[in-house]
């Protein structure tokens, strides 16, 4: 038997150059390859003959390379001397087993932790990873790697639909609600970014499989086919509202009504710079990408966001979502408006409102900065069904006079 071993970089070749690949142990056996993850990652010049040089840290990545290359052969060798399979899953599992057992070694909601701030997304998408580590950790269930089950995927999902936040509950806070519970849409985010990071310690060989794999189609997002939306009338009561200036609900208001005219998110009013429009004619006007998204979208300042921003120095206000929606609240009382009001509400009523004013689907869809015109078409549901309800409305009252 022929049986040399080695420490390699990215044996795979997926590493784009110039980026970081992992570093792996490589053991032959008669010419066959067998590789194990370490979790430690760096750029294909730093690692020279096995050993981690001219980077930060480089020590404690050797220590922590040397400790599981000794494990790694550990259990190589008993599998030689045994029946003389080799099981690379299995021998992964027993050595990260063995490794967790060391106080320094993260356990799973340890290392998510240490992976959030390491994440390409945008900011507003990592906000939504760290709400999903606080309920990791109230939830208690899913702590260590041997955690990581279908079974107990299923039952966070359970305990997640079961969930009612807390007032000063600060993951509630981030999402806006405060006492009726988590929605579909929520909880399957939280899904949507639990996967993504099984998906990476996959990746980093923490863990062999991803239990989501066997759970495809099990969570609902409970994405609404039909949307609520203002009315032209009510869209201008609240304009017309009477607040004192400069107080905090006279800022949220007009912050709405530029959401409301605009068709921004609240993320994007809170970057809006008004530098970055160009006036032409009169006109001022943007083409850039959505902050949560990254798609391109085609803003221009209507007349009643130009006198929002003349009102605020040329700035949106600046202010905290919950208070935000906290204030929309109070703001839907003082004017009337039944349905509840909240920051994406205004984003709806601009949709539905162009689409009514015969502005192609297509071109809200740019507006708006939405991915697919499927999205946007559920603005285009909802005007249908006003005029299903319309059409309703007078069979019922030409039912009423055929009976006279």
């Amino acid at each position: 038997m022929k049986y040399t071993n080695a420490i390699v970089w990215d044996h795979r070749g997926r590493v784009k150059p110039g980026g970081m690949g992992q570093v792996e142990v490589r053991i032959t056996i008669n010419r066959k390859h067998y590789h194990f993850g370490t979790g430690v990652k760096c750029h294909k010049s730093e690692l020279v003959a096995g050993q981690i040089i001219n980077c930060p840290g480089a020590d404690e990545l050797n220590k922590r390379v040397a400790i599981i290359y000794s494990k790694v052969l550990a259990c190589v060798n008993d599998a030689i001397d045994g029946d003389g399979v080799i099981d690379t899953e299995a021998i992964r599992r027993q050595v990260w087993k063995q490794i967790e057992v060391h106080s320094d070694e993260p356990t799973f909601l340890n290392w998510v932790e240490s992976q959030i701030p390491k994440l390409d997304v945008k900011e507003g998408t990592r906000k939504h990873y760290y709400t999903l580590l606080l309920r990791l950790t109230e939830y208690n269930k899913m702590k260590r790697w041997k955690d990581m089950t279908v079974e107990n995927i299923v039952n966070f999902d359970y305990w997640l639909h079961q969930l009612k936040p807390k007032a000063n509950d600060e993951g509630a806070k981030a999402f806006g609600r405060l006492v009726n519970g988590l929605s579909d849409s929520t909880i399957w985010n939280y899904h949507k970014n639990l996967k993504s990071l099984l998906k990476r310690a996959c990746n980093f060989d923490r863990l062999d499989k991803n239990p989501y794999d066997k759970l495809q189609g099990q969570f609902n997002r409970g994405v609404k086919e039909s949307v609520e939306y203002l009315t032209e009338d009510e869209m201008t009561t609240i304009m017309d509202l009477t607040l004192m200036a400069d107080s905090m609900i006279a800022r949220c208001r007009d912050l709405f009504v530029f959401q409301m005219w605009t068709g921004l998110s609240y993320s994007d009013t809170q970057a809006f710079d008004i530098s970055q429009y160009k006036k032409s004619k009169g006109k001022w006007v943007y083409t850039g990408e959505r902050i949560k998204t990254g798609v391109p979208y085609i803003s221009q300042l209507l007349p009643p966001v130009v006198e929002v921003l003349e009102r605020n120095d040329w700035q949106t206000p600046k202010i905290e979502n919950h208070v935000y929606n906290r204030m929309l609240k109070a703001i839907g009382e003082m004017a009337g408006i039944k349905i509840k009001l909240h920051s994406h509400l205004a984003r709806h009523s601009f949709a539905t409102f162009m689409l009514s004013n015969d502005v192609p689907i297509e071109r809200v869809g740019k507006m708006l900065g939405q991915k697919s015109i499927r999205t946007t078409q559920r603005y285009a549901k909802v005007l249908a069904q006003d005029v299903h309800d319309d059409y309703d409305m007078v069979a019922r009252k030409l039912k009423k006079k055929s009976r006279r």
